[in-house]
């Protein structure tokens, strides 16, 4: 049930966001994404001002996740520095032995190492300081898991970045 209502939140909060505009004042950003999963550093690329390229390297218990975004940002609800993204790309990993929690969901034990391979997507806001250059966004990042499921899950997220 609450998979479903942040599902249509966002939906929501996407019809009702005005015009697409220019996205962040800034090409590149580096730092940490703090995910419900995975934990580590991060880089963004804006290839124009509205479509950036976004990848992670998320190390969580026993193991490691790669995850490459393609987003497309807009300004959210008319207010300077604050942006609307959403977007897609994939992810593949490996986790060794041991307990694993999902959000919502029991927890799983995996016996030996296991690649992980699946279809991701985002949806979040991110904010940048005025007249500083870090930018914080909060976001969802509903996940496909393929080779060991396959499941469904959400994730929050929470990013911090230099940027310049």
């Amino acid at each position: 049930m609450k998979k479903l209502a942040y599902i249509l939140f966002f939906s929501i909060s996407f019809l009702l966001i005005g015009k697409r505009s220019q996205a962040q004042d800034y090409q590149t950003a580096v730092g940490l994404k703090f995910g419900a999963y995975e934990i580590g550093p991060a880089i963004k690329y804006f290839m124009d001002k509205g479509t950036a390229l976004e990848g992670i390297i998320g190390i969580r218990d026993h193991g490691v996740v790669i995850t490459g975004l393609y987003e497309i940002h807009q300004q959210a609800f008319n207010v300077d520095n604050l942006n609307f993204y959403y977007g897609f790309g994939g992810h593949i990993g490996s986790v060794g032995s041991g307990y694993y929690k999902r959000i919502g969901g029991d927890d799983e034990y995996y016996n030996g190492k296991h690649i992980l391979l699946g279809a991701d997507a985002t949806l979040g806001l991110e904010y940048l300081i005025p007249n500083s250059p870090i930018a914080v966004s909060l976001d969802l990042n509903p996940r496909v898991e393929l080779a060991r499921g396959p499941f469904f899950d959400i994730a929050p997220g929470l990013g911090l970045k230099y940027t310049f």
